[in-house]
């Protein structure tokens, strides 16, 4: 059994925790290969038994045949792991290393625990649908696609923006807001919570349309079928605009740009371990039922 490991940079506070990580896997005689940046990030942080392999994109992970993707920090981290094992179909699980943990879900503490039952396979695999962006520009070339949502931002100004929204290429509404967010299932609890809109359960064959400080205030978030294409124009008095895909972003030119966002033709899997599922996750992070007046 073959584990990819994927981190950003970390204070000190962290590095037992790291270093508990590879001497578990090393006691289980595990290989292991790490993301290039990180593995000269932690060169001289961490012993390790021997030397270990490295990779540095998509086409090296396949070669490298990994049968698990471990994401070392937060949610952020997490996402960007998706643009690195795309439709590979390698598992990816996250230990948190952040603070809230809706995607890394495994707490620093249990890494032992996590590393005997991924080598036991008890767990489950939680297939997660992305959203891809098309664009005549190319954006964001081959790693068009966003695990959590796909976001209009303004870049340069205070003023709000106009989205002209279509659906299927029926017009759907003239958003005058500071931005919109069209969110999968997994990114339902991310930044389209944040701004009003609804929890979506993974494997509800939708996403949600959630803008950002509407000027009026009866436009809602709406939730759509994925086998839906939706399409946007932008107008306002900048020229250009930002368009994120999760943590990727590019410059959009209002003028010339019209996107279109639909369902991806591929799908991540998370893995979620038999301790664990959705609903104590979104119990946990969100702390529903946590109310002072109870003790």
């Amino acid at each position: 059994m073959k584990f990819a490991i994927y981190g950003t940079q970390f204070n000190n506070s962290v590095l037992p925790f790291v270093q508990q990580l590879f001497d578990c896997l090393t006691q289980q005689r595990l290989q292991v290969c790490i993301y290039g940046e990180y593995s000269r990030f932690l060169q001289d942080k961490i012993t390790f038994s021997k030397k270990q392999a490295t990779f540095n994109n998509y086409q090296d992970l396949l070669a490298e045949g990994a049968d698990v993707m471990i994401s070392l920090g937060g949610d952020g981290t997490l996402l960007d792991t998706v643009s690195l094992v795309r439709d590979s179909q390698i598992p990816i699980i996250g230990i948190n290393f952040g603070r809230l943990g809706f995607l890394a879900s495994v707490n620093k503490n249990d890494i032992p625990s996590a590393i005997d039952s991924l080598v036991s396979k008890d767990f489950t695999l939680d297939n997660r649908a992305l959203l891809r962006v098309e664009s005549d520009s190319k954006l964001f070339g081959d790693e068009n696609f966003a695990l959590n949502d796909v976001t209009i931002h303004r870049r340069d100004t205070s003023a709000m923006m106009i989205i002209h929204a279509y659906l299927n290429d029926k017009f759907l509404n003239s958003y005058w807001a500071d931005g919109l967010i069209l969110a999968t299932p997994t990114g339902s609890t991310a930044y389209s919570l944040s701004c009003g809109g609804p929890i979506i359960f993974p494997q509800s064959n939708n996403f949600v349309v959630t803008p950002i400080s509407p000027h009026n205030l009866n436009v809602r978030p709406i939730v759509l079928a994925d086998s839906n294409t939706i399409s946007f124009e932008i107008e306002g008095r900048s020229l250009k605009y930002l368009l994120s895909c999760d943590s990727r972003t590019e410059v959009l030119d209002a003028k010339s740009a019209r996107i279109t966002v639909k369902k991806s033709d591929f799908e991540i899997n998370l893995i979620r371990l038999n301790t664990e599922d959705y609903l104590s996750t979104l119990r946990k992070k969100l702390l529903w039922g946590i109310d002072t007046r109870n003790y």
